[in-house]
Parts: C-alpha cells; structure tokens; sequence
C-alpha cells in the first residue's frame, strides 16, 4: 500500500505515538497545501490510499476521475468537502469514523479561550500594552450572565460545563430533537428562538455542518441579538448565511465576534474584512489543533486504514461499493 497523508503543515504527525500504527506502510507526508487541481492530481495518481487532515483540502469530482489508483480515503468526523458520489463511482471507499466516543476537548477549550479573550478584550489590551498604552477600554465580567449553546451535543455540553463553573446561566437551543434532549435532560431551552438570541449575552454555536444545517443562522438572528453581544463560531463557517456575519457586526447586532472558521480556509491574503473587523477576536481554525487530539483523531484514522489493508474496512460511508 502507498499512503499519501495531505497537509500537515507543521509535520505534527510523525512525532505522534500513533503513528507508529503505520509501520511497514509506504508513507508520504505533504506539509503544504496544493490547491491548483491538475498540480495536486499528479501528486497523488501513484497513491492507493489517501489520509486527509480534517478539511483542508476538497476531494471533488474532477480530482478523483484523475486518480486511477486510488482505493482509500481515511478520514474523521463530516465529509462536506468529499464528493462521496465521485467516490463510489470511481470505486474509492470512505471511511470516517462519525460516532467517536471521546468529544474534542480541545474545540470545547478553544470555545472558552475565544469567550475569555473577548469579553476581556485581552488581545487589544495586550496590543495596548505592547505599544506603550497601557489600559484601554473596559472589559466584562462572566459571572451571572447568560450563555447561549446552539446545538446539543458533547462539545456543547462541556462547554457549559465550564461556564456553570463560571458562574453563568446557560439556554439552549437547537433542532426539535436537540431541544428535546435537552428538555429530557432537566436544562433550560428557550421558548422560541427568538427567546434564545435575544437573550444571551454571549451565543456560541455547535453543529455539524450537513446540507441541512448549511446557513442555518440567519441575518435574522443576528437581527435579535443585544448590542454588546457575543457571537462564537468554533464550528464551521458555512453554518452561517453568507455575509450575514459581517453584517450584523457593522449594524452592532452581535457587537462582537469571536471565530475560529472562515468561508474560504486557509486565509493567505492581507485584510480579509471579517478577520480584522475591530470587533473581531479570530483564531486560523486552531480549536482541534493541539497534540492531544491529533493523537485521539489519527490513531481513529490509522486504524481505518490498517482494517482497510486486512481486507475488513471500518466506519465505512459508502460501503455499497465494497467487495472484499
């Protein structure tokens, strides 16, 4: 087997306990980030396998008709940048384990961090101090406000977890099948969703990104939110309608942002108005980056592929196609 690992830009892989698990597999590792098509398909025709490093690279359909070889995607968590048709159709199984045991810590502290830097405001106060200011403008205190979490699952549960500790109230909303999870679980929903918006002093959102949650918050929303609100997005930018972010911040509904994800991934140009709106604080999609979760995240990966290799493939997404 010939394994191609995309984008692991800092070479973190190898230097993980897991990736040991690959042993006796011919492995490639490519730390940047090719995006012209025809350049990224002659890279990877002689691979029979391929590992992506969450969703930093688009598997579409023109990439794969141009891999031949190409039998494995190895993967973790929601495949909205892999055309899983294409891949039936020229015969590439995918594997990604959706139903991990462990929630990612890591997203659920980056959530705290980003809450905690904005409310402080320490990023502009550190750039006060670091040009000889000093103080600048006043931060705010979490104790006895409110917290919204959009989305019922295990990163948002922890996330609430640490806002009790703080001393907040937390509201939920969510699909009907959230809220009613939520409800089943003694927590406070909302009565509308207007309700929810309108009254946290901070929304933080945690969903997963599938056709059906693509734009899900609204200008609306955002139209309900207080002046001096916090909005937090640690979870993928096109959970948000187009533009309607950037909006609502000039109009002073949500008066912050804080954000980890983007429209377009990776940001390689200067003054991208989302990323330096004053009243954002942003992060370059950091809240699974951390050593921990890599380890917890590829070692899922590399067992995909090695039960792939013994002719027993895991977590498959379109196991129609597998014939052993």
């Amino acid at each position: 087997m010939k394994l191609a690992i995309l984008d692991d830009w800092f070479n973190t892989l190898r230097g993980l306990p897991c990736f040991s698990k690959l042993d006796g597999i011919e492995v490639t590792v490519f730390n940047d980030h090719e995006t012209d098509i025809v350049k990224l398909a002659e890279r990877l025709r002689a691979f029979d396998a391929l590992v992506l490093f969450r969703e930093r690279t688009s598997i579409t359909a023109e990439l794969l008709d141009q891999l031949p070889n190409l039998k494995l995607i190895s993967q973790r968590s929601v495949y909205p940048h892999v055309d899983v048709k294409a891949c039936s159709r020229n015969g590439v199984l995918l594997c990604s384990n959706m139903h991990a045991d462990t929630p990612s810590f890591a997203a659920a502290e980056h959530t705290w961090a980003l809450i905690m830097a904005s409310m402080r405001q320490i990023p502009k106060q550190m750039k006060s101090t670091q040009s000889g200011n000093w103080q600048t403008g006043v931060g705010k205190t979490l104790r006895g406000r409110c917290l919204g979490l959009y989305g019922y699952g295990r990163i948002s549960k922890l996330v609430a977890t640490y806002a009790e500790a703080f001393g907040m109230s937390v509201i939920w909303w969510g699909s009907e099948a959230g809220r009613a999870r939520a409800e089943q679980d003694r927590q406070e929903v909302a009565l509308t969703r207007e309700t929810f918006f309108s009254t946290a002093d901070i929304v933080s959102i945690h969903v997963r990104l599938h056709p059906d949650t693509r734009g899900l918050i609204t200008a609306s929303d955002f139209a309900c939110m207080r002046q001096g609100s916090l909005f937090v997005n640690t979870s993928r930018a096109a959970l948000i309608e187009p533009g309607s972010l950037l909006k609502g911040l000039n109009a002073g509904r949500p008066g912050n942002a804080a954000i980890d994800v983007f429209d377009e991934e990776p940001i390689t140009w200067p003054d991208d108005p989302l990323a330096t709106h004053p009243n954002v604080i942003c992060t370059p999609h950091i809240g699974f980056v951390t050593e921990d979760e890599f380890e917890v995240q590829f070692s899922d990966i590399f067992d995909q592929v090695l039960a792939f290799k013994a002719k027993k493939p895991i977590n498959m997404i379109n196991g129609d196609i597998w014939t052993s």
